[in-house]
């Protein structure tokens, strides 16, 4: 059973099919695209745990996840919990990983480099502690996924558009506020994969985002290799295993994001155990041929776990995720003749005279560009400068 209907499922889909695998989809949006791919499709509420599992035991499943599809993890791992299934760690670990506000806690309380951070559930409490913020701050729901509802704010005046913002994302009706961790470089978002609680294979790439984009925060595009060095690349890989390791993980794939803070901190920001958004583990099996998506399919209804190891990027690679500047009707996209990568694939999702919105979080992308370069210094040049080659046209 996979939690969501997200046009990230398709390739779990597919691989669940290729072992033999009969898919159940779910989730309460019966026209979402992964439906038609799957074998089955019951409508429920992913963040209804007790729903889910009732549904998993009528079904008489062997495995459930939620890949990519942050508001069904927790759902995911009560039921693997509930019915003896394999399972990516303990629920309370999960529960911990999935809350940022817990999270932040748990690295606190453990010793990792955290920024200062204070949850909310209301925002009269928030608007009494304004004026203790050592601003910039960035205020977001703790249970929400795609940077939607995310805003940094400088000060006093930002304050309470963004905190309204950010209830109104959240699903539990929580939000966190934190200090804006300033970063060397570019911050991490990729996938790693852990088998008995041991990394196996961990990646780093260079986040990139739209600074023109109405939100933001919402990231843009990523390259491999990262822009850290090696020895601060072994730093976080060995904070990584620590966390996991006190968190009692097993065999799972993760999202990771991480930073090194301007005073030469390495920070873990997130650890979700799930598959990312944005294609990030198809990313990385062009780019090192690793592929986590079989992996865990197979481990969560029981069956052996194909060989994971670390393994070298095969050159230099970015992905573009494509999105509108407004909103709009898309008419089409250009890019420029001459352009100096290998188009590896160009995904599209719309289609001419289609409505869309413009980037305020994940769920506005319209498509994907798989690109690879012949060294870095040109993919570097390139993806820090996107719209001098590429156009998003929209009326």
């Amino acid at each position: 059973m996979l939690l969501g209907g997200i046009r990230y499922l398709l390739p779990v889909i597919k691989a669940a099919h290729e072992q033999g695998c009969y898919v159940i989809t779910a989730d309460y949006l019966p026209d979402n695209i992964a439906h038609k791919y799957s074998d089955e499709y019951v409508n429920v509420s992913i963040i209804d745990k007790e729903a889910v599992l009732r549904v998993a035991q009528e079904k008489q499943i062997d495995g459930i996840m939620s890949f990519g599809v942050d508001p069904g993890v927790i759902s995911a791992s009560y039921v693997q919990e509930n019915m003896g299934l394999p399972s990516f760690g303990p629920y309370e670990s999960i529960c911990i990983l999935q809350n940022k506000d817990c999270f932040r806690a748990f690295l606190s309380e453990h010793g990792f480099n955290v920024p200062k951070a204070k949850g909310y559930s209301n925002i009269n409490d928030v608007l009494s502690d304004q004026d203790r913020f050592d601003y910039p701050v960035i205020v977001k729901p703790t249970d929400s996924a795609g940077s939607k509802g995310v805003t940094r704010v400088d000060d006093n005046s930002q304050l309470k558009k963004a905190v309204e913002h950010a209830f109104d994302k959240s699903f539990s009706g929580h939000i966190i506020i934190e200090d804006f961790v300033e970063k060397q470089g570019c911050s991490s978002d990729t996938d790693s994969f852990s088998v008995n609680g041991e990394l196996k294979f961990i990646s780093f790439n260079a986040q990139r985002f739209d600074v023109n984009a109405a939100n933001p925060y919402t990231p843009a595009a990523y390259s491999w290799p990262s822009t850290f060095t090696k020895d601060q690349e072994s730093c976080l890989t060995s904070e990584i295993q620590r966390l996991i390791s006190l968190l009692g993980m097993r065999t799972c794939v993760y999202n990771i994001e991480t930073r090194i803070g301007a005073n030469g901190k390495p920070y873990i920001m997130e650890l979700t155990p799930r598959g990312g958004g944005n294609r990030l583990c198809e990313m990385l099996n062009y780019a090192t041929g690793v592929d986590m998506i079989t992996a865990i399919t197979r481990y969560v209804v029981g069956d052996s776990v194909p060989m994971i190891e670390q393994k070298p990027y095969n050159g230099h690679w970015a992905e573009v995720i494509l999105h509108a500047e407004k909103d709009g009707l898309f008419d089409h996209i250009e890019i420029s003749k001459g352009f100096s990568a290998e188009i590896v694939e160009e995904d599209l999702w719309v289609s001419k005279g289609d409505y869309v919105n413009s980037f305020e979080g994940a769920n506005n992308a319209i498509g994907t560009l798989v690109l690879k370069f012949e060294d870095r210094e040109v993919m570097e040049k390139s993806i820090c400068d996107i719209p001098s080659w590429l156009k998003v046209k929209v009326n």
